[in-house]
């Protein structure tokens, strides 16, 4: 999954949107959003991070500077146990050519010390989108995790795995109908990528129109 890999992919599934959330990591972000905008693909950069509660939540933020303070958190909050390789692989930053320019030695799965309700309102200083994903999951959503979600959680959407129909989980789920919901591939591998995709109805690709999109429920 190199940079120039994954860019050439999105453009042939025809996508003008990708995000790029790594465990607990936003390290590879911004060498894909650089080669994603000289081929024409937006790139939204943030991490999929594991509160201590085990919930997976797609984080979102804009700048370079808001970023680097997500990463810095993010590296300060790590729950710290070395990585094997043998078992969980390499953890590397690549660049377009391919060249290894960073290998992460503490291992990124597990979660960081904050709580989801740390986690969001942390996203949100940084003007960011805070996102529980693949709540229809058996582990690791919020629903597996706390039963429900939490009515004082500001969310900005909801993330269905693939496998789901969303009109169908929000006749189920009723209570949460009236959130945004998307859909994405969670691709960890170049030929998932696209799989699965969110329409949006925006007039353009910047962070600014696509939080705004999101929060329309457009």
């Amino acid at each position: 999954m190199t940079p120039v890999a994954i860019i050439a992919k999105a453009k042939e599934m025809g996508l003008d949107i990708i995000g790029i959330t790594d465990h607990n990591s936003t390290l590879q972000a911004r060498e894909i959003r650089r080669v994603g905008a000289l081929a024409g693909v937006a790139v939204l950069c943030g991490a999929e991070i594991t509160t201590r509660e085990e919930v997976h939540i797609l984080a979102f933020v804009d700048t370079d500077d808001s970023l680097d303070r997500l990463q810095e958190w993010l590296t300060s909050n790590l729950i710290v146990v070395p990585n094997n390789p043998d078992i969980f692989g390499y953890q590397l930053v690549v660049n377009h050519n391919e060249d290894v320019i960073y290998q992460e030695d503490n291992l990124l799965i597990g979660a960081i010390d904050k709580s989801i309700e740390e986690v969001e309102e942390f996203v949100h200083s940084l003007g960011g989108i805070f996102i529980p994903a693949h709540i229809d999951k058996q582990q690791n959503s919020v629903i597996s995790q706390l039963g429900f979600l939490p009515t004082h959680l500001n969310v900005d959407a909801l993330e269905l795995s693939s496998r789901t129909n969303i009109e169908d989980f929000k006749k189920r789920n009723s209570y949460l109908a009236k959130n945004t919901f998307i859909q994405s591939s969670d691709a960890h591998y170049v030929d998932e990528i696209g799989k699965v995709y969110t329409e949006l109805n925006t007039n353009g690709t910047t962070f600014e129109h696509i939080k705004s999109a999101i929060n329309r429920n457009e």
